[in-house]
Parts: C-alpha cells; sequence; structure tokens
C-alpha cells in the first residue's frame, strides 16, 4: 500500500478549455494520474470544466465535475466529499492558480486538505521572476543579467542599465503570453506597457538578451527519499528566441557533449533540491552559449509540463502515472516499470532511435496576424515523428503535420526565390524548416543559413545530406533505380510519393518496385524504455527499415483505428475523445484494437490504451503497410475527424473494409452537389445552391442564387475558406483566391438565409434505425461557424413543429445515406422552416459534449454499431435531462493583439468549456443571448 495510508481520496484539478499555450497534454497528464491512483484504491474526484476530452468521462474517474475552474466549484465538491488531498500539477499553470488562490483563502485549511506532488512556495519561487533570480543566483546557477519592474518608470531604470538588445517576460503568463525580444528604445515601451498589463501580478523580469544560444530541456523526477531521475534530454532546433512550444524539438539531444550534459544534469538536480523538496516531476530549461559551453538557467516548471507528455511518448517511461504514485508516499525504488513490467521505476530510459516532435500552427484562421515565431507561443498542436535516424524522425514528423507536404521537400513545393528564402530563414515563422532545405537545395552556403539562423551545424548537414540523396534519386528512373539506393532513401525516411515525385512516376510504382521487387519493407520496433534490454509488455511501436520485426501478429480479429492526426483549429482533442472510446467499446466487442495516431498530446497515444499503438503518421504508407502486416477486419474511419476521412477512398480503393458508414457515402455527404441532389430526392428543404470551378461561372450563377451568398469548397475542415459575401467584386475575389489555394476543388454558392437561427443534430443510426442523441440550438445566429457559436441543449426556443422536422429529416438523410455508426446534420431555421445546411456522417465536435450532458456514452454505441456488434434497438437509452448545457466556445485571440475578434463561417476557437444552468433565466445565458450578434462578420 501507498506509504501515505491517510490518504483515500484525492481531488485531482483539470486545465479547463484548450487554448494557445495549454493543450491536451493536461488532459493527459490528469488521464493518466487519475488511472494511476485509481489502480491504488484512491477514490478520485476530478475537477474540470472542458466537455470535449477523456479526462472529464466516467471511465476516468470516480467523480468528474464539470465546473468552472473557480474557488466557488472547489467549496462545492469539499462540502460533498471527504478529499484527503489536492493533486493540482496535472492541469498546468490554470490548475496550479487555482490551488494557489484557494490555499491563500484558506480553503485546503478548512476542510483539512493536503496538497501532495508540489509545494506551493516552490511554484512561487519559480513563477515570481525575481524570486527565481535570487535563488538560482543563490545555488550558484548562471542566470541571464536582470530584475523584476514593478512599473513603468522602473522598467525604464533597468532597461537603461542592462542595455539592448533585451528581453520581456510577465510573471504568472501561461504560453509566454506578453513576452517578447526588445532591440530599441521605441519597441521597449510598448513592449514593457504590454507585459507588465498581461501580468496577473503587474510584474515583468527584464533580462540581457541570449538570442541565438543553444535551448535544452530536461524532465526530472523525484520521490520523497530526495531520488532524483532523468528521463529525458530534449534539445531544440531552434535557437533561443522561439518559444519551446513552436520549436522543433529532437530527443534525445543530439548535439549535446557528454561533459555538457553532465553538468547540466548536476544544475537541474541541484535546481529541482534548491526550490523545495516535493515528490513529483519537473521541467527544467537550459541555454547553453554556442562559443564557450557556458550554461544559464532559464526556468524550471515544478509540475508535469507540455514537455512532459512529449518526454513520456518518447521514452516510453509515463512520467505523470509515476508522478502520481510519488505524490501519495511511494518511492522509486518501490514502484515497477509500466512498460516492462518486471524492472524497477527507478532507472533512466535510454534510446535507440530518435524522435522529433514539429508545432503545427494555423495562421490562416487569424487574418493579419504577425505569424513570427518569438517569445510567445503560437502553435495549437504538435506531432511526433519517431525513426532510427535524425532524418527518418524528422521527415515522418513533416508528412504527419497535414499541410500537404510530404515531408521536408521532394514535393515540388520548393520556393526558389532567393530573397524569400533569406526573408524565412531571418524571420522564423511556421515554414523555417522547409526554408532551410529550399536554401541547401539553391545552393546557398551552409554558412550562411547557420549565420543567420544560429541552428547547429549539425543539424544544417543532415538537411543538407537529405537534399544531396534528393539529387541522386532525381538522376536515375524507376526502371534503374538500385536497391541499395532505394534503401538507403527509405533509411532516411523519404516517402513513395516524395520518390515518386523525383522518379517522375506513382507512388503505387515505386512501392510495387522497393515492396514487391527489392523486398524493401518496414519493420516494427518496440519503445520499450530500456533499449530492448528487458522485455517490454507494452506494445508500442513504430517502423524503420533495418533490423527484424518486434511487431508480431495474432490470429485474433482485429481492428484499426484511426486517429486525428495534430490539434489544430476546427479538428481537435474531441476526436481523441472519440478514438479511446471507440478502442474501448472494439475491446468489448472482442475484437484486438490497434490504433494508428502521431500526436504525442493525446490519451489515444497513450501505450495502454489500445492492444496495439503504432505511432506513425496518419499517411497512407504507413497505415497500409500496418494493414498488410496486422491483417485487420476493418478500419475505422468516422472517429479520427477529416484526417481519418481523407483516407476512406484510398481504403476502398485498395479493398480495405471501412467498417460503418461506407466511403460512398462519407463522399456523398462531402460533395455538397451531389447532396443536394440527394436532398431534393428527399423532398427536404436546402438553400438555393449550385457548384462552381471558375470566377465566370460564380458571376453567372450569383444573379440567379441573389445576395447575400455563403461561399464554400468541398472536403474542408472547420470552414477552411467559407465567406459570406455581399456583392459581385467580393465573390470574384474569394472564388479566385480559394481555387488558388485548393486546385482542383469544387466551390458551393449557398444562398445566405440571413437572420435564420442554427442548429444542430447527432444522431446514431445502424442504416435502417435512427437514434437522435441531442438536438443543440446556436445562440448565434446561422453563418458563425458552429464550433465558435455558443450552443444549448436541448433547444430553448424552437417551436414543436421546428422540432419535429429536424427529427423528421435527420431521420430520413441518415437513411439515405446508408449511415452505419454516427451523424452530424446542421440546420438553418427561417418562419419556422427548417433547412439542411450540411451532414457529417462522423462523429462530430459535438457528440462528447452530449455524451457528458445527457451521462450516457453515445461513442461506445455507436462503435458497437460500425462493428456490426449491435443495431440501435440493442440499446437501452436513458438520458439524464436536467435543466440545459451551454457549450461555450473558447478563443485564443490574445495570442494574435492586432486581429479582430470577428467571427464568421470560417472557424477561430480553440477549444470549448461547458456550463450548465436550471432555467432560462440564469443570468449567465441572458448575458450571452444579449451579445449574440455582436461578432458577427463575414
Amino acid at each position: 500500500m501507498p506509504k501515505k495510508n491517510h490518504i483515500k481520496s484525492v481531488l485531482i484539478i483539470g486545465s479547463g478549455p484548450i487554448v494557445i499555450g495549454q493543450a491536451c497534454e493536461f488532459d493527459y497528464s490528469g488521464t493518466q494520474a487519475s488511472r494511476s491512483l485509481r489502480e491504488e484504491g484512491i477514490e478520485v474526484t476530478l475537477i474540470n470544466s472542458n466537455p470535449a476530452t477523456i479526462m472529464t468521462d466516467p471511465v476516468t474517474a470516480d467523480n468528474v465535475y464539470l465546473r468552472p475552474l473557480e474557488k466557488k466549484s472547489i467549496i462545492e465538491i469539499l462540502e460533498k466529499h471527504d478529499i484527503d488531498a489536492v493533486l493540482p500539477t496535472m492541469g498546468g499553470q490554470t490548475a496550479l492558480n487555482l490551488a494557489i488562490d484557494c490555499q491563500e483563502a484558506g480553503i485546503w485549511e478548512d476542510y483539512g486538505v493536503e496538497i501532495i506532488g508540489v509545494d506551493i512556495d516552490a511554484i512561487q519561487t519559480t513563477e515570481d521572476r525575481e524570486l527565481f533570480r535570487q535563488k538560482m543566483l543563490e545555488l550558484g546557477v548562471s542566470v541571464c543579467k536582470g530584475r523584476t519592474a514593478k512599473s513603468f518608470l522602473q522598467g525604464k531604470e533597468i532597461a537603461q542599465e542592462i542595455g539592448f538588445p533585451l528581453v520581456i517576460r510577465p510573471s504568472f503568463t501561461l504560453g509566454g503570453s506578453g513576452g517578447g525580444f526588445v532591440n530599441s528604445p521605441d519597441e521597449f515601451e510598448k513592449a514593457l506597457k504590454r507585459g507588465l498589463e498581461m501580468s496577473p501580478v503587474h510584474e515583468v523580469l527584464i533580462e540581457q538578451s541570449i538570442l541565438g544560444w543553444k535551448e535544452y530541456e530536461l524532465e526530472l523526477l523525484r520521490d520523497d527519499l530526495g531520488n532524483v531521475i532523468i528521463i529525458c534530454s530534449i534539445e531544440n532546433f531552434d535557437p533561443m528566441g522561439v518559444h519551446t512550444g513552436d520549436s522543433i524539438t529532437v530527443a534525445p539531444a543530439q548535439t549535446l557533449p557528454d561533459t555538457v550534459y553532465q553538468r547540466m544534469r548536476d544544475l537541474a538536480i541541484k535546481m529541482m533540491n534548491g526550490i523545495g523538496m516535493f515528490a513529483g516531476g519537473c521541467n527544467v530549461q537550459f541555454s547553453v552559449s554556442p562559443n564557450d559551453d557556458e550554461i544559464i538557467g532559464i526556468e524550471i516548471n515544478p509540475r508535469v509540463s507540455r514537455s512532459s507528455a512529449l518526454a513520456s511518448k518518447a521514452t516510453g517511461y509515463p512520467i505523470a502515472k509515476i508522478a502520481a504514485k510519488l505524490a501519495i508516499g511511494y518511492n522509486l525504488d518501490e514502484l515497477k516499470n509500466p512498460i516492462t513490467g518486471t524492472t524497477s521505476a527507478f532507472f533512466e530510459p535510454a534510446l535507440d532511435y530518435v524522435i522529433v516532435k514539429i508545432p503545427r500552427w494555423n495562421f490562416d484562421k487569424f487574418k493579419g496576424a504577425n505569424r513570427e515565431l518569438g517569445l510567445q507561443m503560437k502553435a495549437v498542436g504538435e506531432v511526433m515523428g519517431i525513426g532510427r535516424t535524425f532524418q527518418e524522425a524528422i521527415q515522418k514528423a513533416c508528412q504527419s503535420l497535414e499541410i500537404k507536404r510530404n515531408g521536408i521537400g521532394s514535393d515540388g513545393k520548393e520556393v526558389t526565390n532567393q530573397e524569400e528564402i533569406l526573408h524565412g530563414l531571418e524571420h522564423p515563422s511556421w515554414d523555417r524548416l522547409f526554408r532551410i532545405w529550399d536554401a541547401m537545395k539553391l545552393g546557398i552556403a551552409m554558412r550562411t543559413v547557420r549565420k543567420i539562423t544560429k541552428i547547429d551545424k549539425w543539424f544544417l548537414r543532415q538537411i543538407l545530406d537529405l537534399v544531396l540523396v534528393e539529387k541522386r534519386i532525381q538522376e536515375t528512373t524507376l526502371e534503374e533505380i538500385s536497391k541499395d539506393l532505394l534503401l538507403e532513401a527509405k533509411q532516411k525516411g523519404f516517402g513513395d510519393r516524395q520518390i515518386a515525385h523525383l522518379l517522375g512516376c506513382l507512388e503505387s510504382e515505386v512501392f510495387d518496385k522497393r515492396y514487391k521487387e527489392f523486398d524493401i519493407k518496414r519493420q516494427w520496433k518496440l519503445v520499450d524504455t530500456c533499449a530492448a534490454e528487458f522485455e517490454a509488455k507494452t506494445p508500442y511501436f513504430y517502423s524503420t527499415f533495418d533490423g527484424e520485426n518486434e511487431s508480431p501478429t495474432s490470429k485474433k480479429k482485429k481492428v484499426v483505428v484511426l486517429g486525428a492526426g495534430p490539434n489544430r483549429i476546427g479538428q481537435g482533442i474531441e476526436f481523441d475523445y472519440c478514438c479511446v472510446h471507440g478502442v474501448l467499446a472494439s475491446k468489448e466487442a472482442g475484437y484486438e484494437t490497434i490504433m494508428i495516431n502521431c500526436n504525442p498530446e493525446t490519451v489515444s497515444t497513450d501505450p495502454d490504451i489500445a492492444d496495439k499503438l503504432y505511432f506513425e503518421p496518419v499517411f497512407w504508407e504507413h497505415i497500409y503497410e500496418i494493414i498488410l502486416h496486422e491483417k485487420p477486419e476493418g478500419v475505422i474511419v468516422q472517429l479520427g475527424g477529416q484526417t481519418a476521412l481523407k483516407i476512406a477512398e484510398k481504403l476502398t480503393r485498395y479493398g480495405i473494409k471501412i467498417l460503418g458508414t461506407s466511403y460512398e457515402a462519407l463522399d456523398l455527404a462531402e460533395d455538397r452537389g451531389s447532396f443536394s441532389t440527394l436532398l431534393k430526392e428527399n423532398n427536404i428543404p436546402y438553400p438555393k445552391f449550385d457548384v462552381i470551378e471558375t470566377a465566370d461561372e460564380a458571376l453567372e450563377k450569383a444573379e440567379d442564387l441573389g445576395f447575400p451568398l455563403l461561399v464554400r469548397p468541398s472536403y474542408v475542415l472547420g470552414g477552411q475558406k467559407m465567406k459570406i459575401v455581399i456583392n459581385e467584386e467580393e465573390l470574384e475575389q474569394h472564388v479566385v483566391e480559394t481555387l488558388r489555394d485548393i486546385p482542383g476543388n469544387k466551390v458551393l454558392l449557398d444562398h445566405y438565409l440571413d437572420g435564420a437561427i442554427e442548429a444542430e443534430a447527432d444522431a446514431i443510426c445502424d442504416g435502417e434505425n435512427v437514434y437522435i442523441v441531442g438536438i443543440m440550438q446556436h445562440i448565434e445566429p446561422a453563418g458563425i461557424h458552429s464550433g465558435d457559436s455558443y450552443a444549448v441543449l436541448p433547444p430553448y426556443n424552437l417551436g414543436d413543429l421546428v422540432i419535429e422536422q429536424i427529427k423528421d429529416y435527420t431521420k430520413r438523410i441518415a437513411v439515405a445515406l446508408k449511415t452505419k455508426g454516427l451523424l452530424n446534420i446542421q440546420f438553418a431555421i427561417k418562419d419556422d422552416k427548417v433547412y439542411i445546411i450540411e451532414a457529417n456522417p462522423r462523429a462530430s465536435r459535438t457528440v462528447p459534449f452530449i455524451c457528458k450532458a445527457y451521462q450516457e456514452p453515445y461513442v461506445n454505441y455507436a462503435t458497437k454499431v460500425m462493428l456490426g456488434d449491435k443495431k440501435v434497438t440493442d440499446f437501452d437509452f436513458k438520458p439524464v435531462k436536467k435543466g440545459y448545457a451551454i457549450k461555450i466556445p473558447v478563443f485564443s485571440f490574445e495570442k494574435f493583439p492586432n486581429v479582430d475578434k470577428q467571427l464568421g463561417p470560417e472557424m477561430k476557437s480553440t477549444g470549448e468549456a461547458i456550463y450548465f444552468i436550471d432555467s432560462l433565466k440564469d443570468e449567465f445565458f441572458l448575458d450571452i443571448y444579449s451579445r449574440r450578434n455582436l461578432y458577427l462578420s463575414r
């Protein structure tokens, strides 16, 4: 039993809605911690306001409170439950800030609750920039020269003392908010004012700039005895100046001499011990001078961080799971390593592979945003590639990003304008990695690239080598390419698609050549935390092209679940929730479950969710070879958002069974023209529309349709490129832009129903029977993307006539599309007449929300329907319907201060919260209802 036998009940605080700077890595940590404590027989109560996550699901904790993260909610929980301890380190900055607020208000003391896993004084020391500086100097750790300012005048005096360039870092902010580099006195005043405003305690640290130094992170774990282990070293590909959340990172560190690493380890342990003696996880960031290896301490996070999720997935060592056990009194030598099941948890993982994390940005959603990367995080998600070498891992990570690239290059999308390339190197943005490739390919000297970017020459040489391999491939043909060259290209991460582009042939021809003729096949290796020194029990695999296969297959009936790839606006954590439930339901139905995904932040890529996890890009050739190897009964594509759906066509073409709704039906719903024909045949109303392929056609059709028009391309995510236009000039401009950015796509023109009410319904269908799980009414008018709208479940003022039409049309469409599984339909209501806007025969953004509000596992039921295991009529639906649940969209506009908060048909929210009310007289509802037209724009 745990050492602290008096702890029988623990409260875990979550991180709230997903925002830039605090994403679903904390959902992963909280879920792991909860499961870890429940294994010990501890009752877990969890508070979090985010309905989209698996963390707030009954499968995760004993008691789940979907409440706002504020003191009032904590008191409500403590009144109802006898809580012994609170674990605030799993919910990012939000959870820590709430725990500190409760501490200062005496709440924990009043209810006899112990704080575990962290030392509140340690938090104060690390978050208060001046206390941190003083503590580091006391410990003998070098820090940047600087001081904190609590006023404008004080700030100016410090700047004068240090001299430019310098850095401003506000205290207690999230994801580096308000921070930045300042090169001149003019910029300084503006940056100082903003930093002081953004810091909740109105304090900023002003210090010397070490722009261009190398940046490293170490992930540590410590127990109550003071045993410390380093789980992982992480090296930033991008030097100091780019926030770690926006940096490409590599584990283990590739360019760190062992002597410097040993010094860094000693400093990290000294820093962790110096700030407080708590048991748990800790993340320490360092900067190293490229000239003389001087090490400077940048910051320390005495909690599970964004990097902890990455380090857990990179090493296979479940940091949050072990940290939770340490928090209740276990010591490292008393715990087992969950991956091997036999060795001790008191060991440092050894890696015989390389991982590369690349962030995923969504700048297109923020028109006019400053796209340059700096101290303030701007990425909305991330991907991770695992390979035997840095080159293989970075190519895989690029294939995972879903930005229409097939790797770093070799896909015809290179930039050849020297001026543009040099600008991209000097001003880092989402595409700097690709600009480095372009520079090497164009023949710009490596010395020049290094001088501009300050990126270590080892990394630059690796990219140059890939460019040289590309050149050798280009000089041959499909018939003449040697087995050795093709094997070398595959070992260096080149996709079949890239090789096909270079050889001027089809991807399938390259596949046949290597797979069938040359027998160059993927081998799957275990991520085992111990470089194959001990046998691993957890089937967590990545692919490569050397050695033997470590993934034996069974004779059981299997199902593959395709994940959703990186989080982005329009496709977030709700699909991770759906994938986890899909896996659990498939296990219940007797299948061996196989998960394919590349997002290190999520619960679906936790090695102990599915029977087998393939941490690979959700990219055709990787999926296809896993399917050839595993021979599943079929593939579930409905739960992984647009990412998985896009693979459906190829699966069907290759004769691989899609479980649930067929590709033909999925495609019919996506193709706006065919779908409207289906509605017409079923006598279901829809707004007047037409499909066009040129600007000329658009202008011609607009005369008949009448303005305003909603312009939207087919097959896109989160309302991408959707816009309301009110005249011919705007129409032409937007159609030309859309066809330029999404060539070969059809564009749909809908007559926009001005002033209409919008509603949506989610349903489960088995091909014949339909069950509507929920109908939601939006508060904002039609024209604002459903993901950006406040939505109320059940509807708050739709009459019986309208509700009946919605139910009737939902059932008719579900059956007409031969849906097997989930379906989401969006409606516009004008003058009591219901029109169909669109239908998506897949898991939607709102399904997890309805599951939480009605307390029923609809994704579990829908998965069993997809598998053909159950009919809709086999379930006994008993939704808990009390009052109303409101879905609150959450935005991250403060990361882009020069962008207007205007909402329209293209989605911009990064996350959501849930709020329950008993009646429509509730003040919260009345307030948001009164502001429903405020942000509507075109």
